[in-house]
């Protein structure tokens, strides 16, 4: 009886776990700064070619609300040349694109670069085997390991 307890405590805490992560998010730790890690994205970003559309400070904009928020930065980038033919392969996806990336310090001082999958975004529209996803992928793995390598 006690194993069939410790079975079901076990389940329960994989299943809150697994409910608590965020699905399709891709995270990886920063030694750098938040705004470090933001201003070497971008230029990554930049020296791409990719257009950036929007840098999103959220800490200022709490902090005009009167309120205190870690540093958390939203960029907005892209170009037709990625995402085309990506909502070529299903029109839905342009609600998740242009693409993101998510810079943040968590309650630790940990900082943290994060982006949405791709390959998730595909799987989301209903078109896995859309091969521009994988690409993307790649390319997006390729800006964080040239931001983050010293």
């Amino acid at each position: 009886m006690k194993t069939i307890k410790y079975v079901v405590a076990l389940f329960l805490v994989m299943a809150f776990s697994q409910a608590q992560a965020v699905d399709g998010l891709i995270s990886v730790k920063s030694s750098y700064s938040a705004q470090e890690t933001m201003n070497k994205f971008e230029g990554v970003v930049k020296s791409k070619g990719l257009n950036v559309f929007a840098r999103i400070n959220h800490a200022a904009g709490a902090e005009k609300a009167g309120m205190a928020l870690r540093p958390t930065e939203l960029l907005i980038f892209g170009n037709a040349q990625g995402g085309t033919p990506f909502m070529k392969c299903a029109q839905t996806v342009a609600i998740d694109l242009p693409l993101k990336a998510l810079v943040w310090e968590d309650e630790s001082g940990q900082v943290w670069l994060g982006y949405n999958d791709p390959t998730y975004l595909a799987k989301r529209h209903d078109v896995s085997e859309c091969a521009v996803a994988e690409k993307l992928r790649g390319a997006l793995a390729g800006f964080v390991k040239m931001t983050l390598t010293p």
